[in-house]
């Protein structure tokens, strides 16, 4: 049976500014560099790692392997938010984004350094996709603990304002990850970029277990969890229930509801920044640095308007904000492709920037949302949960899912369908989420 659980504040916690800025600083630092590692692989998988893992078969047979690799990541997530969910709402938040920055810093530089095919033949595919599932692990372990640092440490009324430095954390990776391929790109020729300078990004992932290191000495426990740690405390053993189990059998409706709110912008967002880049390069014909260079430009935006619309949800509340964020991504999927259609770099830039205006209205109040759907003692759990679901469902399968409808269909409107499809899914979850709330 599934019950709506209440949405309570954290306590207010009485760690001075200073405290929480650092706490702040690092929860963005560690979701920054977390995704700068989790899109270098989606970049590269639109242009070089088809060609020299998956050699055999049509370009686009190439790219689908690809694909598919970088989708194992996301099936992944969900396990590493479950293991970690499980073991941070018992053990604590910090220890836990910890291990996930060392795991992804990890597999990262693993990439850098794999061989190729021609090298050491059908070894190096499967090498690659279990270094990818590793970084789905860190990447799904990663969110909760960042945003619960955050969001928990966050001063009344301004809970939406901190969970959106961790959302900041992504369009930073986007505008890094696509910074570092243009350079790679510049100062390489393209025999050179293809043999070795596509590895540069990946070995850049060394700088994570720098920052897992200054996490683990420099930053505290969140008095939230040290609150629900003592309250569990209190009680008897045999009455302590795992996170786990009581998220799966009393709130499994919440979490799945969570995640259809979310699948629409993950995926648009994966489609953007990836289906996107090898559509226009490998079926329009553009430029790959100009495609590049667009994204990254459009990516700056996110910076501004993440903040702004997670502001704008603590004075007007989350729901309307997310749901206005939502409609705009179902009207405006049809415009953009036929913007990108036009093989114009320019309509490129239009479109893909007022798609991303929309996916930035509601990733903003996103982390605060998910933190409320569910009490301290099994927040990093059932919010992990849900977010997960959303990047299986929505982000993992998106680009795959648009290479297979072009080919099938001949049209980019498939695409933008697929899209409204999703959309629908988030409004209907939305309605029903913001129903619940008000029956309270």
């Amino acid at each position: 049976m599934d019950t709506f659980p209440t949405d309570r504040p954290a306590t207010v916690t009485a760690a001075s500014t200073p405290h929480r800025r650092r706490v702040a600083t690092a929860a963005a630092l560690a979701s920054a560099v977390e995704w700068y590692d989790y899109f270098v692989f989606g970049i590269a998988a639109a242009l070089v790692l088809g060609d020299l893992y998956f050699p055999a078969g049509s370009p686009t047979a190439g790219v689908l392997a690809s694909f598919a690799t970088f989708a194992v990541g996301f099936l992944a997530r969900p396990l590493g938010g479950i293991v970690a969910g499980h073991l941070g709402d018992k053990r604590g938040r910090k220890p836990m984004l910890v291990l996930a920055l060392t795991l992804m810093g990890i597999a990262t530089t693993g990439i850098g350094l794999l061989p190729t095919y021609d090298t050491i033949g059908v070894a190096a595919p499967v090498l690659l996709v279990t270094l990818r599932v590793v970084q789905g692990l860190a990447v799904g372990a990663q969110w909760g603990g960042a945003m619960l640092l955050a969001t928990e440490y966050a001063p009344e009324g301004k809970r939406g304002v901190y969970g959106s430095v961790v959302q900041l954390g992504v369009p930073i990776g986007v505008v890094t990850a696509n910074s570092v391929f243009l350079l790679a790109g510049a100062f390489t020729t393209d025999s050179a970029f293809a043999a070795w300078g596509w590895r540069m990004p990946f070995l850049v992932g060394l700088f994570v277990l720098a920052l897992a290191w200054y996490i683990h000495t420099r930053v505290e426990e969140t008095p939230a969890f040290r609150e629900a740690e003592q309250a569990l405390a209190e009680q008897e053993k045999s009455e302590r229930g795992s996170p786990l189990r009581t998220v799966l059998r009393d709130h499994l409706g919440t979490v799945l509801l969570a995640g259809g709110s979310f699948a629409v912008n993950t995926a648009t967002f994966y489609i953007l920044i990836t289906g996107v880049l090898d559509y226009t390069t490998r079926e329009l014909g553009m430029n790959r640095g100009a495609v590049l260079a667009v994204s990254l430009c459009v990516s700056l935006t996110q910076l501004v308007l993440i903040p702004a619309s997670a502001a704008l949800s603590d004075r007007v509340g989350r729901i309307r904000i997310y749901a206005f964020g939502a409609v705009g991504i179902a009207v405006w999927a049809v415009p953009l492709f036929l913007l990108i259609d036009t093989g114009s770099l320019l309509w490129l830039a239009v479109g893909t920037f007022v798609a991303s205006c929309f996916l930035s209205i509601m990733y903003g109040p996103q982390a605060a949302l998910f933190a409320e759907l569910f009490t301290p003692e099994m927040r990093y759990t059932g919010a992990s949960l849900g977010y997960q679901i959303a990047a299986v469902g929505g982000g993992g399968l998106a680009p795959f899912v648009m290479v297979l409808l072009l080919e099938a269909t001949g049209t980019s409107m498939s695409v933008a369908a697929y899209i409204v499809g999703l959309s629908v899914i988030a409004l209907v979850s939305i309605k029903v989420l913001s129903d619940r709330a008000r029956s309270r």
